[in-house]
């Protein structure tokens, strides 16, 4: 299996868009409903979200392809955190969001979703980012443990809005070794 990794096209929005369709209740907790999932689908994983996303300067987004198969993709985006918890757990600024990053399941384990992180992050760095931040769900023990294998440190704690259920989020930091490449 070889896993390629390239820029999404601003024609991709509906592939985008039935990617996280498939992909996004499998980082839900246990207790987020089906309702909730497909409200916030519609509001933030629509392709009319994903063509929004992709026209956004401040957003860029990474495809992951197994054998020339759509496997998984991220989403970052470089505002400055909103959110204070967030704003005051990192570190490091500038700073960009690894907002998004969903693999299918039937590729869970193969390296995509590794692929696209480390991707992603060597783009922030060739841009001039000093860190990357995420949040990713209390409850997901197997995204913890992968984020926490590519280097990100738990920083503190947000909440996140799942249809009318607030969840509990961890705040994740990787801060950029500052010392020149040799």
């Amino acid at each position: 299996m070889t896993t390629t990794v390239r820029r999404a096209a601003s024609s991709d929005a509906e592939l985008l868009h039935e990617l996280a369709r498939q992909t996004f209740a499998l980082a839900c907790p246990p207790g987020t409903t089906p309702e909730a999932i497909a409200d916030f689908i519609a509001q933030h994983l629509s392709v009319h979200a994903f063509t929004a996303y992709l026209d956004d300067v401040e957003r860029a987004i990474l495809i992951g392809e197994v054998d020339g198969q759509p496997a998984g993709y991220v989403l970052f985006h470089s505002a400055e955190p909103n959110d204070s918890d967030v704003a005051s757990a990192l570190s490091a600024r500038p700073t960009i969001e690894l907002s998004k990053c969903y693999v299918l399941g039937g590729f869970h384990g193969a390296g995509v979703a590794a692929a696209l992180v480390a991707a992603g992050v060597q783009q922030a760095r060739d841009q001039g980012f000093a860190a990357v931040w995420l949040g990713v769900n209390q409850e997901n023990a197997r995204a913890n443990r992968f984020y926490e294998k590519m280097g990100f440190q738990l920083v503190g704690s947000k909440k996140f809005l799942v249809g009318e259920r607030w969840e509990d989020d961890y705040v994740r930091e990787l801060v950029f070794d500052s010392r020149p490449a040799h």
